[in-house]
Parts: structure tokens; sequence; C-alpha cells
């Protein structure tokens, strides 16, 4: 007969295995060990990102996750997962960039007259990669480049974005980061720049895509393959077929986990005793209320409709009481204060009160600031 799991069972190992539960010591691990716990770092918004690592590793500011991309380049800052912009780790690049280009792609959401053919994204991406060799490029100077390197029709103006015309080659400009031609470089002034990541040889993408299974299901298991698909944003029956495949080298197991059929690693059926206990403030888009499944446990009742946009994990920063969602928040900084504004979807304790005041603090410290508690309605909306 199968495992069984509970919800707080999962919640308290997923936890665990992102320093969540218990944050990393300082002087134990850098950023680079915190964002591979994490399976990546949404950094859309570099500030959520920041807060993402620094939460979980003791003493870490937002200096040492710059540093981090910046000094040491043991982070990168790149597109990774479903196409969106994550931070890193340098050294697992050669993992991710053969997983990432190994997924099935979905259908072009442009008109036939705009897209680019297979063979003119993959001159796109080489071009891009030696356009950015040793530079830092604004996207308009990338623009030149590609057109240089490819033709004049690089640069037609027929990719709608954002109320405007983009050239149409920018339509694989994730893809050339999730290749590892392109990452982001230092802001040149308010202008974003690209620059390529040093040079690495991808591993085998068979090899690469069990790995992350595996990797995967370490740290946000037990889940099944349409969980693995949505954190991808890959089809559901191509995650069937991986997991069948691994599933018939024996490098997963079955459970059952709030009942329901799931999978992990094999022989990883440790969990803890224990849930976690405690009020925690995660950010934009923080790894775990992304990645973890199901959904409607980890938001359970007035929170579902609260804390997630359409059914989308992210777009709110989220209140976790006992490892679950129980409220949202907000922070505005001015200049050396920030202030935290948490409204909980249910009455908090003395002792979770006072806890909170400490998590509110703990992001002011990442964000290098001095932190203001404010109890109350969150009026912002979701983050596009």
């Amino acid at each position: 007969m199968n495992r069984r799991i509970s919800w707080q069972e999962a919640s308290a190992r997923r936890l665990e295995r992102q320093f969540l539960a218990n944050p990393l010591a300082a002087g134990t691990g850098g950023p680079a060990e915190i964002v591979a716990a994490m399976l990546g770092a949404h950094a859309q918004v570099p500030s959520a990102a920041e807060v993402s690592v620094g939460i979980r590793a003791e003493g870490t500011t937002r200096t040492g996750v710059r540093a981090a991309l910046s000094g040491d380049r043991s982070l990168v800052r790149t597109h990774g997962p479903r196409g969106t912009v994550h931070l890193l780790p340098a050294r697992e690049l050669p993992l991710w960039t053969a997983a990432l280009t190994a997924l099935p792609s979905g259908r072009s959401p442009f008109p036939p007259d705009v897209r680019l053919t297979g063979e003119q994204a993959e001159q796109v991406v080489a071009a891009v990669g030696e356009a950015l060799d040793g530079v830092c490029l604004t996207l308009e100077e990338l623009d030149q480049e590609v057109v240089d390197r490819t033709g004049t029709w690089a640069g037609d103006r027929v990719m709608p974005a954002f109320q405007d015309l983009w050239p149409r080659w920018r339509q694989v400009l994730h893809r050339a980061g999730q290749s590892g031609a392109l990452c982001f470089g230092p802001n040149r002034g308010r202008k974003v720049t690209y620059t390529r990541p040093p040079r690495f040889d991808p591993l085998a993408p068979r090899q690469a895509l069990r790995l992350l299974l595996l990797r995967y299901l370490t740290v946000y298991g037990p889940a099944t393959p349409q969980d693995f698909a949505k954190w991808l944003a890959v089809p559901a029956g191509w995650a069937v077929a991986l997991f069948e495949e691994a599933l018939g080298e024996a490098a997963v197991e079955e459970v059952l986990c709030a009942g329901r059929r799931a999978w992990v690693a094999a022989g990883d059926t440790g969990f803890p005793q224990e849930p976690v206990r405690g009020v925690r403030l995660l950010p934009y888009f923080d790894a775990y209320v992304v990645a973890a499944q199901p959904r409607e446990l980890l938001f359970p009742g007035a929170a579902y409709g609260r804390a997630l946009a359409g059914g989308q994990a992210g777009n709110f920063p989220v209140l976790l009481v006992d490892g679950v969602v129980a409220g949202v928040w907000h922070h505005r900084r001015r200049g050396r204060r920030t202030t935290v504004t948490v409204e909980p979807l249910g009455r908090l304790t003395a002792r979770q009160i006072r806890e909170l005041g400490e998590r509110a603090d703990r992001v002011g410290e990442v964000l290098e600031a001095t932190a203001e508690l404010v109890i109350g309605e969150v009026t912002t909306g979701p983050h596009a």
C-alpha cells in the first residue's frame, strides 16, 4: 500500500527544505545556495527576489544578493521557468539551460506574418549570444546588433507589446535567456542592460530533464505530473510521459498525499512529524506559493479569493500562518523607512502579532530600511 502523507507533513517538508521553517544560519551559505534550494527565485520585481532570498538566510540583505549578481557572479538574473525572469545559480546553468530548451514549446501567440520560423529563431539566439559576448548592451543597442548579424527582417516592428510595436526578433528574447545566450547586466542609469553569462557546457537534454524533475520532487513533492506541468507552463500530457518514464526506471515512487496520488523521488519518503508553526511574510511570486500544490489547501477558505488573482499565485505578497496563506501584505518605502501593511484574514493571537512584528522587521533589514508594521486593509491591487 502506498504511504499516506498529510498536507501538514508535505507542507512542513517543503518549508524546511527551502529554509522557510528555519533560515539558514549566517555564514553557512550565500544567496546562490538559497536560490538553488528554491529552484530559482522569481525576479521580475528585483526587490521581491531580494526579500525572497533574504528571509531565508540570517544576515542576508539586498546588498548581499546584488553582490552575488554583480560581484562574484554566483547568481545570474535571466529567463527561467515559464519564460519569466528569475535568479538562478550560475553553477546550475548547465542544468537549467539544457532542461528549459528541451521543454515543448506552446503555440505562438502571434499571427503568422509576425512569427519567426524555427530557423530564424535559431539565428536570432546565436546572434544575441555573439553580440553580448564580453559586453553589456541596452535593448535598443541589441536591436541593432541582432539586425546586423541576421537581416532587416529581424528588426521589422511588427510585435505588439505595451501599446507599441517591437522588432520581430524580441519574441524570442526569453528563449535567448533560457538557452544561456543572454542574462541581465548592471543597469546603465535607468536603462536595463544585457550581457552573456560565463560560457559553460550544457548537460544532455534527457539528463537535465530527469534531474530537474527529481529536484522539483525533492523540494516541492509529493507532486503530480499536472503540478510539474503548471510550474513549467508545459502540456500536462508531456509531464505525464516524463513521470511514467521516471517511474519505469524506479527514479520516483508513488504516495498518497492529502487524498490524491502523487510522487516523490525514489527513497525520499521521510517527512517531519511536527507541523511548522508561526507567521511568515512572503513577497510577490515567492517560489513556495507558486510551486506548492494543491493550491486550494495552500490558499484555504477566504485566502483563495483574496490572495490569488484569477487562481494565479504570486500576484499578492502573502502572510503565512502555520504554513498556509492567511492574509496579504504590502510595503511602501519612503527613504530609509518602509511601512509594512498586513491584512490578516482571521484573528491573530498576541503571540502571532509579536512574531509578525519581528517578520516585518526582517523584511526591513533585507531592504536595508527601518520597518513600521501596520495591521489593516491592503488597498493595492494584484501585481500585473
